[in-house]
């Protein structure tokens, strides 16, 4: 089994990345832990017992994620994975209808947060012909459905981004992964609910959805095989969700 070094998880205090930080803890790695509060990073950072450093900036805000990643100290600075986590969703009213802020929110976090980041720790990997990126996409990115516009756009981006930087590091020894979840109960439905419990809620409801555990073993599984294998993507969904018909207008 190949075991990461040092392990920079985005977004690393919501449910995916604690499960994430968790697992690589436990493999005995290293652990840069990112987020944009200071209070939960802290907190999640007292429960681990390995190397761990705190990365406190706004992923909204790429001269923060510069500022912050250039502070990363030498012990830290060998990181071999990224786990490129850091997301969400705004809002599932139709395209017409919808916030233009969600929208930005949507750009600035899924796609442009994540490619600044990407952008600053790619170098450091190519130079040591050893490294991983890890992108968290969706089932969104592949599948559109009502609601989704910007959201499905923006993980559709993460896919091709994906895909395109592999062919990019071909020769380096990097490996890149897209992760492709599909429904996850996690409080990602709040947050794109602005807080709507009773909304939230209902999306998970009588199903049995996935669980951010679930996401956290197919991350580590890639991470951990042999450095001559690359997982270009994998999509997962619960046994409970899968395909719909193509929508039909039908005329009286």
């Amino acid at each position: 089994m190949h075991k990461p070094n040092c392990v920079l998880i985005t977004g690393a205090t919501g449910d995916f990345g604690r499960a994430f930080v968790d697992r690589f803890a436990a493999l005995g790695c290293k652990v840069i832990v990112h987020g944009r509060d200071a209070k939960k990073v802290a907190a999640l950072v007292s429960a681990l017992s390995v190397p761990v450093y705190s990365l406190v900036c706004d992923m909204a805000d790429p001269k923060a994620i510069e500022t912050a990643v250039c502070a990363i100290p030498p012990e830290f600075q060998d990181i071999d994975v990224l786990v490129n986590n850091a997301g969400g969703a705004l809002g599932l009213e139709k395209a017409h209808e919808s916030n233009l802020d969600d929208w930005d929110a949507m750009i600035d976090i899924n796609v442009r947060g994540l490619v600044h980041m990407t952008r600053h720790i790619l170098p450091r990997m190519v130079s040591a012909k050893r490294g991983h990126i890890i992108n968290i996409g969706s089932t969104a990115g592949n599948w559109p459905y009502p609601g989704g516009h910007v959201y499905c756009a923006s993980k559709a981006f993460v896919r091709q981004f994906s895909l395109a930087v592999r062919a990019d590091l071909q020769g380096t020894s990097v490996r890149v992964t897209n992760i492709e979840p599909g429904m996850v109960e996690t409080q990602f439905s709040l947050a794109r609910f602005k807080g709507d419990a009773a909304r939230a809620k209902a999306v998970y409801a009588n199903t049995h959805p996935l669980s951010p555990s679930d996401i956290a073993e197919a991350v580590v599984w890639c991470a951990t095989l042999p450095a001559h294998v690359n997982v270009n993507s994998i999509e997962i969904m619960p046994t409970t969700q899968s395909f719909g018909p193509l929508a039909v207008e039908r005329f009286a």
